[in-house]
């Protein structure tokens, strides 16, 4: 089962995107946001309207929707 991540390791990447954003870091910015976990809901949602393909050729983090629907769960119709 995929390891979900503390607030405070959410809070750190946020706080570091941020930084990368203010600094005009716009692919720093990308690289960095795609660390946190996508909530469950919008995965699913980007499921829906992109295809799980596309949704894990995005490096998104979908630790948190592996937790929640399980391993399969992007192959699944």
């Amino acid at each position: 089962m995929p390891q979900t991540m503390t607030l405070d390791e959410k809070l750190a990447i946020a706080i570091k995107a941020g930084e990368l954003w203010k600094a005009g870091d716009t692919e720093g910015f990308s690289r960095t946001i795609r660390k946190a976990p996508m909530p469950p809901y919008l995965a699913k949602i980007y499921k829906e309207k992109i295809g799980g393909e596309a949704l894990i050729k995005s490096g998104r983090n979908l630790s948190e929707a592996e937790a929640e629907f399980g391993q399969g769960w992007l192959s699944a119709t």
